[in-house]
């Protein structure tokens, strides 16, 4: 269980190929603030269906494996 999981489902429930979310958004879904950690979980995510596309200092960029 990742302290990520409910930013995870919120992915895989979006039905979106393409998401962008500030760092203040995906913290609120997590309901946990953004750490270190996040680049280790990040790897979580092909699991349910995403991927994190590009990370910049303003946001994070999903993709679905449906976009390739």
């Amino acid at each position: 269980m990742s302290k990520y999981d409910a930013l995870w489902r919120y992915l895989q429930t979006s039905g979106q190929t393409q998401l962008t979310l500030t760092f203040d958004e995906i913290a609120a879904l997590a309901g946990t603030a953004l750490d270190h950690s996040f680049l280790t979980c990040k790897k979580e995510l092909p699991a349910y269906g995403y991927a994190v596309g590009k990370i910049s200092m303003n946001c994070l960029l999903y993709t679905s494996d449906a976009a390739d």
